[in-house]
């Protein structure tokens, strides 16, 4: 039931927001705070040098102070910040969804703790929706038939 539950489209909307209001609250009030998120949804711009990469574990935490935290944003449901690795301080711009992020800690202390996995992208599950029912209006018209191959 549970693992239903958190796979569910509506559940994984809720929890998005939910995180989003979280992050606002943390950036309104100026408090900095960490990120554990799932690795395989983080993308670099410009990528990291192999060797930097190799350190990153599947589940990482990200620290969003100084500089990475004036550099936060979030854009629909994907959040971005610029952040330096290794110690020549390789810089990159992190992106990654939302609902990517596992926990919000602050002060080393768990503050929120996400169940949902990160969704497909609504914008094509619509669109191949759309699609698919332009399709079947086109088919369901008889005066259609005479465009289709036979």
């Amino acid at each position: 039931m549970l693992i239903d539950m958190i796979k569910e489209r509506e559940f994984q909307e809720i929890m998005d927001a939910h995180i989003k209001d979280i992050l606002f609250y943390l950036l309104e009030s100026d408090q900095p705070f960490g990120l554990l998120c799932n690795l395989k949804y983080v993308t670099f711009d410009p990528p990291l040098p192999e060797e930097l990469a190799e350190l990153l574990q599947e589940v990482t935490l990200f620290m969003i102070a100084g500089y990475t935290f004036e550099s936060f944003e979030i854009e629909d449901n994907i959040i971005f910040f610029e952040a330096g690795f290794g110690p020549e301080n390789f810089g990159s711009v992190v992106s990654m969804p939302v609902l990517a992020i596992l926990q919000l800690l602050v002060e080393e202390t768990p503050i929120l703790i996400n169940m949902a996995q990160p969704m497909t992208d609504f914008k094509t599950e619509k669109e191949d929706s759309g699609v698919k029912s332009s399709l079947e209006n086109f088919l369901n018209n008889p005066e259609n038939r005479k465009f289709l191959k036979k």
